[in-house]
């Protein structure tokens, strides 16, 4: 059986780390992306230069056409997918709750939450074997904030954490779902990495300021997080795991 991932929010990041390692691995590799596609394009690009297999589909995650457009474009160019990696997500300005629009909170639970729910759904009917499937595994980028109030200290992300909380009870109670049928769930938690979602949550020096706070006394990079995704990818006796890539925190 031809190995197939798909990552959500491909195109930079701990998701471009992701495609990239993947296609090292052999995986044949489809770079979801929602805006930028000379960023999505170049991920390929690299990744069929060292005579890998890739795609770059655009799609956005919140809404349910584009997931359904997303795994068909998968199934007709490079196979059933084996491995989901449930990646994109966003985050915006500090912000007190009591300040949050609703339209803010929506749009937060709409890509963060309902997103991995949707490619889930999709990914299922794929691998499952009493849809005659082979398996697979699922991969939820969950974050240290589902459990620390949202990861930026008071009055900054609680819509973000509690975003990332509902994806560790989707990994939690999806796990044990879909077992019988083949299917691992599982999550990587990461802590603070050296990525662009810092300064477009507008906090663009949280790398260098979290460091002193990081027993470990470094940064996490997006390859840090990409080979505990590649771990949970071939790890066939693990489902409703957690494995939190922190540094220590």
């Amino acid at each position: 059986m031809d190995k197939v991932m798909i990552v959500t929010g491909g195109s930079r990041g701990i998701g471009a780390a992701t495609c990239l390692m993947a296609a090292k691995y052999g995986y044949a590799v489809a770079v979801n992306f929602r805006s930028n596609r000379d960023a999505a394009e170049a991920v390929v690009t690299a990744i069929e230069k060292d005579g890998g297999r890739a795609i770059a589909v655009e799609a956005d995650v919140s809404d349910e056409d584009d997931v359904v457009r997303l795994f068909n474009s998968v199934d007709e160019h490079l196979g059933p997918v084996t491995v989901l990696v449930n990646n994109a997500g966003i985050v915006d300005q500090p912000s007190k709750v009591a300040d949050m629009s609703g339209q803010r909170i929506s749009r937060m639970m709409a890509v963060n939450v309902v997103g991995p729910f949707l490619c889930a759904r999709e990914a299922i009917k794929r691998m499952s074997t009493d849809q005659g499937g082979q398996g697979g595994a699922i991969i939820n980028i969950s974050s240290a904030a589902s459990h620390g109030g949202g990861g930026g200290g008071a009055g900054t992300y609680v819509d973000y954490g509690a975003s990332k909380g509902a994806i560790d009870t989707l990994t939690e109670g999806l796990a044990r779902e879909v077992a019988a049928e083949g299917i691992r769930v599982n999550a990587v938690r990461p802590g603070v990495v050296d990525t662009e979602i810092h300064a477009s949550g507008g906090l663009p020096d949280k790398p260098t300021d979290a460091k002193a706070h990081i027993p470990l006394g470094i940064v996490g990079q997006p390859e840090d997080i990409a080979e505990a995704v590649m771990y949970l990818a071939e790890a066939r006796f693990t489902t409703g795991a957690f494995l939190d890539v922190d540094g220590g925190v």
